[in-house]
């Protein structure tokens, strides 16, 4: 897995991840792409993308492509109308993106990241530093009280990631 990071400036949405699909396709990797103030680090999109990809080999998936099943798994839901939040919209607005292929060609992966990074403007800074989430808005779309936080002494990211973990659970 390889994310790319940067800045896009999404007049059509339906034209932008047309072109991330095309990405994908032409190096056979799942291409995903993030709004950052929704992930929590590396560890939180990695969890995903190893989940996604045991979906696949048990035949256990909801999506019928990989990138959407990451998705899923990202965002902690089933439900594809309540992921697509943790999704990129219209506007000028930062992005990560998961570049992942499932057959682990590290060179496939290499190719269709620097592709993804081609249609990016630079970052304006870390996408995915922890100081520029809204941990009001994470929390929320989580569904992570305060309670919780102070019961379990755990991080808000470990939070997250325990909801994506336990996905499967849900099934």
């Amino acid at each position: 897995m390889r994310l790319v990071d940067g800045r896009a400036e999404i007049e059509d949405l339906d034209a932008f991840l047309g072109d991330l699909g095309e990405v994908g396709d032409e190096f056979d990797c799942a291409v995903q792409a993030f709004d950052p103030d929704y992930v929590l680090g590396e560890a939180h999109l990695r969890t995903a993308v190893e989940r996604a990809d045991r979906a696949f080999e048990r035949d256990q998936n909801v999506a019928r492509e990989r990138a959407v099943e990451i998705l899923l798994y990202a965002a902690g839901r089933r439900q594809i109308n309540r992921a697509l939040r943790m999704g990129v919209g219209e506007g000028e607005t930062d992005v990560v993106v998961v570049v992942h292929s499932p057959a682990d060609d590290a060179e496939s992966e290499r190719a269709a990241a620097q592709a993804v990074g081609d249609l990016l403007a630079p970052a304006s800074g870390d996408a995915l530093a922890a100081d520029r989430i809204d941990a009001g808005a994470v929390r929320e779309f989580f569904d992570v009280s305060e309670a919780e936080l102070d019961a379990t002494g755990a991080t808000l990211a470990d939070l997250v990631c325990e909801r994506v973990a336990l996905l499967d659970v849900e099934k």
